[in-house]
């Protein structure tokens, strides 16, 4: 056992070393990168069938279809993973907001262009649920807007949001906030700096600062939930929050579903494009390594945020196991003994379980099965993965003590065994050697799969590296970090789980714990 543990020390090492070296040299190759200021393409017409990334739930590709008919789309989830995917030449542009352009601009020591050459220009606003008590608030929130337009203060707020000093960035801290009029739930994206993004365990931009301003003027207390961003309409139309925003245009379609307050910035659309560039040598390959995890876990103590998503992640994953092994073994007894009607609906809920993909699951079980309710993000997951480990636990049970000889039954009713003293004493430790090894591979699959948790206003570890990479601008040593570390929690549960498959082994059982509750005549 010791030989294999170090074995395994060996190949989690030489991962990190092959890892760091990749994500170092990426970074070193970036960041000795020199250009002569102008980008790869300079205008519309050079896009003609190229590929450009754009985020989902937005109206950037009918804008690119409009003015680049030909251009190939490609969807991506979140503006962190376009950015990433221009960075590796996966597409040859993207369209963002001149803000963030700017933003860019300032904190990547301008690696990337902009195609000088005007798109488009949208009205971004906030959006509310098309009831009774989202009107009254876009109602107050248009009286709000207006009274800092009228008063030249929203215009000074997107000032200080463009600032190039972090520091002149300043923001109440909303989170103090009285609670005289109710609380309001503000869900944005949380990765679009300088709109909404993360900085020192609080969300904070342009979007944020606003709201904030808007529940302090009304005597609201503020809660600040983070989702993806095509979550963002689902969620007001559901009821799961108050307000949205986060650069969100203003669409005669989306006017529809939801209620927009008036605009309270106008964006514009540019495309951003990698600049022209001659990649550098390899010097500056250690200092690469060292700014990029100074980066990624010592500024604004980031590391922090790391911290967090894994405690969400473990404690998501814990309590599935749990309680989809409670659910697992409760359905397999209660088929046991109830008959063919308990076989046929405990079959038919698993087939519906796992005929659907996870993602989709949670979503319903979030803006529909608990769509009305105030049941946090967090624990709709913790539901989610409890039907699907569960699900796998019953077709585990199943599948062991059908494995196991009809004869063993039949020997300990002989021996006297009461039918409850066979099957846990006699069937479920032998067919326990059957399915562990399925069920610890599910426990691995369980923790990878938490990484979707994000689509549901949940900040786990994959969110977090989201985040992170929002401020960061960097792909290879967040995702690296994020694989890393997903990589030890599994390791660390399966460890877990060995060890108790090693406890119940029969193999290791004595004579005494075998015949316990046995009564030999003489």
């Amino acid at each position: 056992m010791k030989v294999i543990g170090k074995i395994r020390l060996l190949r989690l090492a030489g991962i990190l070393i092959i890892l760091s070296v990749l994500a170092g040299g990426c970074a070193a190759e970036d960041g000795t990168a020199k250009d002569d200021g102008s980008g790869i393409y300079t205008s519309l017409a050079e896009l003609s069938g190229k590929r450009i990334g754009v985020q989902m739930g937005s109206i950037f590709d009918e804008v690119i279809l409009d003015r680049v008919p030909d251009a190939e789309i490609l969807y991506y989830n979140s503006f962190p993973d376009e950015v990433t995917a221009l960075e590796a030449n996966k597409i040859d542009g993207l369209p963002t907001l001149k803000m963030i352009f700017s933003q860019f601009q300032q904190e990547t020591h301008a690696k990337y262009a902009m195609i000088d050459e005007p798109i488009y220009s949208v009205p971004l606003a906030y959006l509310f649920p098309k009831n009774e008590e989202g009107l009254h608030l876009q109602k107050q929130m248009d009286e709000f807007l207006i009274g800092l337009g009228k008063r030249g203060e929203l215009g000074k707020l997107q000032e200080k949001w463009q600032a190039a000093d972090e520091a002149d960035r300043v923001i109440e801290d909303y989170r103090s906030l009285p609670d005289i009029n109710g609380t309001l739930t503000f869900v944005t994206e949380g990765t679009f700096p300088p709109f909404n993004y993360v900085r020192d365990d609080m969300v904070v931009g342009y979007d944020v600062d606003v709201a904030a301003l808007f529940c302090k003027a009304y005597g609201y207390a503020l809660q600040v939930q983070t989702m993806t961003f095509d979550a963002l309409m689902p969620a007001v139309q559901a009821g799961k929050c108050d307000f949205a925003a986060s650069g969100i245009a203003i669409t005669e379609e989306r006017k529809e579903n939801v209620y927009f307050s008036r605009p309270n910035i106008e964006g514009d659309v540019v495309i951003m494009v990698k600049k022209k560039a001659d990649a550098g040598g390899a010097g500056a390959f250690f200092t690469s390594i060292r700014e990029s995890f100074e980066k990624t876990f010592i500024r604004e103590h980031r590391y922090r945020l790391f911290l967090q998503g894994i405690v969400v992640t473990m404690i998501i994953t814990a309590l599935s196991i749990v309680f989809g092994t409670l659910l697992g073994f409760g359905a397999y007894m209660w088929c046991r003994t109830g008959g063919r009607f308990a076989d046929a609906v405990t079959r038919f809920c698993v087939w519906i379980v796992q005929g659907l993909p996870v993602v989709v699951l949670l979503m319903l079980l979030y803006y529909v099965v608990f769509g009305k309710t105030s049941l946090n993000g967090m624990w709709v997951a913790v539901v989610g993965f409890t039907l699907t480990f569960g699900s796998a636990v019953y077709g585990m049970l199943r599948s062991g003590v059908n494995a196991v000889e009809s004869g063993q039954t039949e020997a300990a009713y002989a021996l006297g065994f009461s039918d409850r003293q066979t099957f846990f004493g006699i069937i479920l430790p032998q067919a326990a050697q059957f399915f562990m090894p399925a069920y610890k591979g599910e426990i691995v699959t369980l923790i990878k799969a938490t990484a979707i948790v994000g689509y549901i206003a949940v900040q786990d570890l994959t969110k977090m590296g989201d985040i992170i990479r929002s401020r960061t601008y960097e792909a290879f040593f967040p995702l690296i970090a994020v694989a890393v570390i997903y990589f030890i929690l599994a390791g660390i549960l399966t460890m877990i789980v060995s060890r108790i498959t090693f406890s119940i082994d029969p193999k290791k059982r004595t004579k005494e714990q075998i015949l316990k509750g046995v009564r030999i005549d003489d």
